[in-house]
């Protein structure tokens, strides 16, 4: 009694104390109306003694159109219904008649095979299935003492002993080649729903059951095949529709996919007046709303649209946690921070344990300048799901990105167990190269750096960051080779050029190779001020004071307020000035010092919140994950990088700056002297 109870407790918390809901698919009989409900309630009761008594055709799921209904009384298979009443009304009367031993024997085997077998019959209350061999599990038993108590009665007649011996060799000898050949049915579930489909094709759910088995493949022209073949024998399945709509996606033919997923949506039960939605449609056929959502969500001009359809499955289903997570993301997109955290914090109402709601929650914090709540978010995440990668990766960054040096800690162990994690992607390995960098251990970042480029080729923030962390350890000649490659794989980056140009000025004294430097980034924005300034210093170096004076007020124009420029600009035309009065030629002195390219370096390039959510589930790679489980859904910058500045990067903008005005001065001095 005990563990009956406990059963029952553990059932009612496996279905989260709410009653399942059928379709008339699962049972049609059970929504059709009198005599058609009774008649075929009733004639699945010799169809199930005949799977006891020839199990030769097993199908391993008999629900939609299996056993097609019978609503007349004239149908002729209401004569097995009285057959199968007619022989058991004989067992009953046998067991009451004779012998004690007999009557114990047949009354045992009766009550086996009928009392565990009522509950699914369909006769008192319906279930959600049509047949279903499980439940003749332990009606078996009873039938098998049927058969030993009737094969040892014949075998006392010296006439049938003989032949009963024969017929149970018969017997156990078909019923094990049968088990044999049932075994290879079961090898996968390919093989088994197609074995099903030999006995009954006019299942659909069997049609789609190979869909998804081929699709889980990712032979998704022949899964296409099964749900189209599905929506053909049960047109009204939403279900079928719903698998030929996300297969199309799969095959990328959105118009296609969008047709079958509003197919679908159109056999979606209407909502009756005073009367429970919920009640009356499968939860998962719902999805359709955010399937058709996610789809036209990816044109930008029919968001309004997708948010349309998230609300209206929210109205039919209140409680439909993956609408608010997928409206959230939406409502992110359309840059409604506000709105998207109202959906995330109604889902967190319906379950609070999911990380991927406190995560996405986080993300939205993130867009709406509140790093410390999304950190707070992120921890949570966290305590539900310590290896949540996506919250450890993203709360390390902002703990990087925070400038507090006491964060830094716990931001490097989030990023060693994120890598441990997922040893193939770079962004952990570069971004424990920032957080070393910012504690100047050089030689730590330097082995960061060089681990993510190793792990992805032409790794672009990498190679410039070890580039600079060269440059700012006065290794200059070794920045040289990481800047070609970074340049080989990005030929416009502006930085790159820009650094690649200072060394080779400062360092190489190549002056014609930090020219073609500048120019390049001239060629790709003319109005870039500094790639211009620097130009005109190489100017400077070659003698040609009128090119240089040209080039300055062209950098002028574009920068009119800046201070070191006009400086510069009055410097060369003083010294040209005084040059053209002692009748000397407009060019510098031979041996006079080079001036140093106007030096402010580009910023670290540092790591971008990483706005991925897995699936959903779903996810949400989900469910398309994955696809998806699993879990916040957008694109982001395949190296993670991001457009605002730490406190350490505004210092060490600071210090290049202050470094710059010094070289400034040693050109003015230089220019001011004969």
């Amino acid at each position: 009694m005990f563990s009956t109870l406990l059963l029952v407790i553990v059932r009612v918390q496996v279905i989260q104390s709410q009653l399942p809901v059928f379709t008339r698919f699962d049972n049609p009989a059970a929504v059709s109306q009198t005599p058609a409900r009774q008649l075929t309630f009733n004639y699945l009761l010799p169809v199930n003694a005949w799977l006891l008594l020839n199990p030769s055709e097993l199908c391993c799921d008999w629900t939609m159109g299996t056993i097609p209904l019978v609503e007349s009384l004239l149908d002729m298979r209401n004569l097995a219904i009285v057959a199968f009443y007619s022989v058991l009304g004989l067992m009953v009367h046998h067991g009451v008649r004779y012998s004690v031993d007999s009557s114990k024997t047949v009354i045992m085997a009766l009550s086996l095979i009928v009392l565990p077998f009522i509950p699914a019959s369909n006769l008192f209350f319906p279930v959600g299935f049509v047949i279903a061999e499980r439940v003749l599990y332990v009606p078996s038993m009873g039938f098998c003492i049927l058969v030993a108590h009737g094969w040892r009665k014949t075998t006392k007649s010296r006439n049938l002993k003989k032949l009963s011996w024969i017929g149970m060799a018969i017997l156990l000898a078909t019923h094990a080649v049968k088990t044999v050949n049932r075994n290879w049915d079961w090898e996968s579930e390919y093989t088994l729903f197609m074995s099903a489909l030999k006995v009954n094709k006019n299942n659909a759910k069997l049609w789609n059951n190979v869909g998804h088995a081929l699709e889980n493949q990712n032979n998704y022209e022949r899964a296409l095949k099964y749900f189209l073949q599905a929506t053909r024998v049960q047109p009204d399945d939403i279900g079928a529709h719903m698998n030929v709509g996300r297969t199309y996606k799969n095959l990328n033919q959105t118009k296609e996919a969008e047709d079958a997923y509003m197919i679908a949506k159109s056999l979606m039960p209407q909502i009756i007046p005073g009367k429970k939605y919920a009640t009356r449609v499968a939860p998962n056929h719902l999805n359709v709303y955010i399937n058709l959502a996610n789809l036209i969500r990816a044109n930008e001009s029919r968001l309004e649209e997708a948010d349309q359809l998230y609300r209206q499955a929210i109205s039919m289903r209140p409680d439909f946690k993956q609408a608010y997570i997928s409206r959230g993301e939406l409502l992110l997109k359309m840059k409604k921070p506000l709105e998207a955290r109202d959906a995330y914090l109604r889902a967190l109402e319906l379950d609070r344990t999911n990380a991927d709601l406190w995560y996405n929650l986080a993300i939205v914090n993130i867009e709406m300048k509140e790093p410390s709540e999304a950190l707070k978010n992120f921890n949570q995440a966290l305590e539900l799901n310590t290896k949540h990668k996506l919250a450890l990766f993203n709360s390390a960054l902002l703990m990087q990105e925070s400038g507090d040096a006491r964060l830094r800690p716990e931001a490097k162990q989030r990023f060693l167990i994120y890598v441990e994690q997922d040893p193939d992607d770079a962004n952990g390995y570069f971004n424990l190269g920032m957080l070393a960098m910012d504690d100047n251990k050089n030689e730590e970042a330097e082995r960061w750096m060089k681990k993510a480029i190793k792990m992805q080729l032409g790794f672009r923030s990498a190679l410039f960051n070890l580039a600079l962390l060269y440059s700012q350890t006065g290794r200059e000649l070794d920045a040289l080779p990481v800047l070609n490659e970074l340049l080989v794989h990005y030929p416009e980056h502006v930085k790159g050029l820009i650094l690649k140009g200072d060394i080779l000025m400062n360092h190489k004294k190549d002056t014609e190779g930090a020219k073609e430097c500048f120019e390049r980034i001239l060629q790709m924005d003319p109005n870039n001020v500094q790639g211009k300034h620097n130009l005109c210093v190489v100017y400077f170096e070659e003698r040609d004071l009128l090119k240089a004076e040209r080039c300055l007020v062209e950098t002028l124009a574009l920068a009119p307020h800046e201070e070191y420029i006009h400086r510069h600009l009055s410097i060369v035309r003083g010294k040209i000035a005084a040059l053209s009065a002692g009748g000397q030629q407009v060019s510098l002195a031979d041996g006079a010092p080079s001036p140093a390219v106007e030096g402010k370096k580009a910023p670290l390039e540092k790591g971008k919140i990483n706005k991925n959510a897995q699936k959903t589930s779903p996810a949400k790679k989900p469910s398309e994950s994955e696809e998806q489980s699993k879990k916040l859904l957008e694109e982001s910058q395949p190296d993670k990088r991001t457009k605002t500045k730490s406190t350490k990067e505004m210092k060490e903008i600071e210090k290049k700056r202050a470094a710059a005005l010094k070289r400034l001065e040693e050109i003015e001095r230089i220019l001011s002297g004969d």
